[in-house]
C-alpha cells in the first residue's frame, strides 16, 4: 500500500468505525450505581450534598434547605489509551492485524468509568465524602445523632438483613424517615454464590428464604481481590450513591502526519482514545458497606 494522505484517511475511517462499534456494543456497569453528572469546567462543587430535602407541614415561614452545607469538590482528570502501528505494516498491507487492537481501544474506553466508579466502594472505608467522614463510617453526624453505614460482618442472610434494616431506618436531622429502600447488593466474583443464594434461592438450609427478591445481585469484575467486601445500595432515588463526572466523552484520535515526531523518528502511526472526567461520592445514606473482616 502506498502511504499517503488518502490511504491514511481510509485507515482512519475504518479504525474509527471499528472503535465506535466496539464502544457502543460494550455494556459497562457504572451507571447502575452512579449518577452521571455532565461537567463544564475543570472541577465541580457539590454543595447540594449537604442534605436530603423532605416535605413537611407548612407552619409559619418556609424552612429553606441551604445548599452551602458541603464544599465537596470533584476534580476532572485526563485519561488516554494508545496503540502504535508501524509504517512498514501499512506499506505491506498488514493493517488488518490491528483491528483487534482498535476493538480493544473501544472496549477499554467504554469500560473505563467502571474502573473509576467501583474502586470508590472499597476505598469508601477510608476516603472521605461530603460530611468529612469516610463514606462508610460509624460516626456520621445527622443533627445530634451518630449514624453508622459501616459493618464488619461477613456476607450472610443475617448480615444482609441487618444492613437492609440499617439503611431503611435512616432518618433526617428531625427524626423523619428518609424512606430509603436498598435494591442492589454489590460484590466481587468471590461472593457471587453467597449473594445469589441470599437474593434468588427459594430456600436456605431448608427454610423459606424471606429475603428472596429484596434486592438484585450485581457481581463486578473490578472488585476482584476485595473478596470479603460487600455493599448494599439504594439506586432508585434521583441521586445514586456514587457520582461519575463526565467532562469529555472518549473520542478517537490519531497522530499520522509526516512531521509528527513519532512518524518522523520511529516510523510509527499512533491511534488512541482520550477522555476527561472523574468519580466521587454522593449520599452515604444510600449505601452500606462491610469489609467482612469479622471472625
Amino acid at each position: 500500500m502506498i502511504v499517503n494522505q488518502q490511504s491514511l484517511r481510509g485507515i482512519y475511517t475504518g479504525f474509527n468505525i471499528i472503535f465506535a462499534k466496539a464502544f457502543d456494543e460494550t455494556k459497562p456497569l457504572y451507571d447502575r450505581v452512579a449518577t452521571v453528572v455532565p461537567s463544564i469546567t475543570g472541577e465541580e462543587s457539590y454543595k447540594w450534598l449537604g442534605t436530603i430535602p423532605m416535605m413537611r407541614e407548612w407552619i409559619g415561614d418556609r424552612q429553606i434547605k441551604s445548599l452551602t452545607a458541603s464544599d465537596y469538590t470533584i476534580k476532572n482528570k485526563d485519561f488516554e489509551v494508545t496503540v502504535g502501528v508501524p509504517r512498514n505494516d501499512i506499506e505491506d498491507d498488514r493493517i488488518g492485524l490491528y483491528s483487534p487492537s482498535i476493538q480493544s481501544l473501544g472496549q477499554s474506553a467504554a469500560l473505563h468509568p467502571d474502573e473509576l466508579v467501583f474502586v470508590l466502594l472499597p476505598g469508601g472505608f477510608t476516603n472521605k465524602c461530603y460530611d468529612g467522614m469516610p463514606f462508610f463510617s460509624d460516626a456520621h453526624k445527622v443533627g445530634k445523632k451518630t449514624i453508622s453505614n459501616k459493618g464488619t460482618a461477613k456476607l450472610s442472610p443475617e448480615s444482609y438483613a441487618a444492613a437492609r434494616s440499617a439503611i431503611m431506618s435512616m432518618t433526617d436531622e428531625h427524626g423523619k424517615p428518609l424512606k430509603i429502600i436498598p435494591d442492589l447488593l454489590v460484590t466481587g466474583p468471590a461472593l457471587e454464590g453467597e449473594s445469589r443464594k441470599i437474593l434468588l434461592a427459594d430456600q436456605i438450609d431448608g427454610t423459606t428464604n424471606v429475603l428472596k427478591g429484596t434486592a438484585e445481585p450485581l457481581v463486578v469484575p473490578d472488585l476482584a481481590g476485595y473478596d470479603s467486601m460487600w455493599f448494599l445500595l439504594c439506586t432508585k432515588k434521583p441521586v445514586k450513591p456514587l457520582i461519575y463526572q463526565e467532562r469529555q466523552k472518549p473520542k478517537f484520535v490519531t497522530m499520522v502526519a509526516d512531521n509528527d515526531e513519532n512518524v518522523f523518528m520511529r516510523k510509527e502511526f499512533l491511534y488512541g482514545a482520550d477522555s476527561r472526567g472523574n468519580a466521587g461520592y454522593a449520599f452515604w445514606q444510600m449505601a452500606y458497606g462491610s469489609d467482612g473482616s469479622a471472625q
